[in-house]
């Protein structure tokens, strides 16, 4: 593991290189969830993880299905919305959706999908409890997911629930004017308030070489300014950690002021890394670095045993 201050690697292109760019780049549900299908089973073969990995490109897979066939959400007001963007709040609390009807409906919806998913026995075994759950249990469960408290002996449940959260939020956040979501506070998501999963320096026309956070829940990205912290906002004890030996396009930031950390991918160099799908496989850097101190500051609920 590594401890470069200076960031060379990410650093061909200076920090304000780019002027203003946009500050929200908001989840695309039609292209998301296959998008990260593809990458899962691209990163699985030969990978220590390899039947995790190969799992969640099926539950990846059967979540773009499902975000193609639900309808439009329920969104607040106009009036309600611009509240919120004043007051520096998320627009789209996501506490709400542990509540939300269509959440469960997405649930049931999408049980019935993973069900030609191969997947471990005990893996199946939770998805049948999970879907013969009560309203008052599975609001409870959407609700710990959305909480970031999930118990560890109902780990493979809370995965399914995450995966129906995942598509109904990204469905809500994407039908919201870009312009209107404010930064609310670091690490928080403008769009539905949830904790990031990772960042990226970006290599997109006219954004080339900015970095963005994405949003765990929604997918909703927001624009950070690059050596500072995503949990606290302070530049000081910036550095950043590696797996010698392995590319250097994921590394973890980390942070001394606060002892956390948050992954941060370079799209520059490999245009093809996804947030979600890159951060599971490269677990051996969450397991470095945390032996090294620092707690995670992001996260992933495919993770969510780890």
């Amino acid at each position: 593991m590594s401890d470069d201050p200076g960031f060379a690697a990410f650093e061909e292109v200076g920090i304000a290189e780019r002027d203003k760019p946009p500050f929200l780049r908001l989840p695309e549900p039609e292209t998301l969830f296959d998008k990260r299908a593809a990458r899962f089973t691209v990163l699985a073969p030969g990978h220590q993880l390899e039947a995790y990995l190969a799992f969640l490109g099926g539950v990846s897979q059967a979540q773009a299905t499902l975000a193609a066939a639900i309808g439009a959400p329920d969104m607040p007001s106009p009036g309600d919305l611009r509240m919120r963007a004043g007051n520096a709040m998320p627009l789209l609390p996501r506490e709400e959706l542990a509540t939300d009807r269509s959440v469960s409906e997405a649930f049931d919806r999408l049980a019935a999908l993973l069900a030609d998913v191969s997947m471990p026995d005990l893996a199946r075994e939770a998805l049948t409890r999970a879907a013969a759950a009560g309203p008052e249990a599975r609001q409870a469960m959407f609700a710990a997911v959305l909480a970031d408290a999930v118990p560890v002996e109902a780990v493979a449940e809370h995965i399914f629930a995450a995966a129906a959260l995942q598509v109904v939020a990204a469905r809500r956040s994407a039908l919201l004017d870009p312009v209107l979501p404010q930064p609310v506070a670091d690490g928080v998501c403008p769009c539905c308030g949830g904790p990031p999963v990772a960042s990226a320096v970006v290599a997109d026309l006219h954004v080339e070489g900015v970095r963005y956070v994405q949003c765990s829940l929604c997918a909703a990205q927001w624009n950070h300014v690059r050596v500072k912290c995503v949990s606290c906002g302070s530049t000081k004890g910036i550095a950043y950690q590696e797996i010698e030996g392995i590319a250097d396009t994921i590394k973890a930031e980390t942070c001394d002021e606060c002892r956390t950390y948050v992954k941060i991918l370079n799209r520059r160099k490999a245009p093809e890394l996804e947030a979600v799908a890159d951060d599971v496989a490269s677990l051996g850097l969450d397991l470095l670095v945390t032996e090294a101190g620092w707690r995670r500051a992001g996260v992933n609920p495919f993770l969510l045993g780890y």
